[in-house]
């Protein structure tokens, strides 16, 4: 008697090179969506109206009332206060940093009795780079390797080095008891 055995060996290599071109397409798809650029929006947006409807000698409840609260304030001597409205454009990689691609500044002056006397917007070419912290903390000693920490200590023991000294063993209470 004879018994039919049916051969999977050929329909799985038929499919087995479809099946791979389309693992490494998706694979290949999976890494360049992770690598995709983002354009990101930070911060009050300037529009035109609200440059229109700021004028000297409004009050800063009056301009908190048109533009809202602003990013950050500052408060300068014998001079009245400032608002800043800030806004960046950044650019975002998944492993690579943050470029910022364009920044406004909308900054309102007000005197001494609280009204606007003036106002400016600046872009990020109006600023400068600061390095707020470029000095770096001296360590003592020097730095080694990971290696070198783990094989430092070859050799530096004597036979004779029992532990700690006689007087320290064990001894949790005051000194001389």
């Amino acid at each position: 008697m004879r018994t039919f055995k049916p051969n999977f060996a050929t329909a799985s290599n038929n499919l087995r090179k479809p099946l791979l071109s389309a693992g490494l397409v998706l694979a290949a798809a999976a890494v360049l969506a992770g690598c995709s650029r983002d354009i990101e929006h930070r911060g009050y947006q300037v529009r035109a109206q609200d440059m229109q409807n700021l004028r000297l000698g409004m009050t800063k409840e009056e301009v908190r009332g048109a533009l809202g609260s602003p990013s950050t304030t500052a408060t300068v001597q014998h001079q009245g206060d400032s608002f800043y409205y800030i806004s960046s454009r950044i650019k975002t990689s998944a492993f690579l940093a943050n470029e910022e691609l364009d920044r406004q500044i909308l900054a309102v002056r007000f005197s001494q009795f609280d009204q606007v006397q003036s106002f400016g917007q600046y872009t990020l070419q109006d600023g400068q780079v600061i390095d707020m912290n470029s000095r770096e903390t001296p360590s003592r000693g020097r730095e080694l390797t990971i290696l070198q920490q783990m094989f430092g200590n070859l050799g530096n023991f004597t036979p004779n080095d029992s532990g700690p000294p006689a007087g320290q063993q064990g001894s949790i209470g005051p000194r001389g008891s």
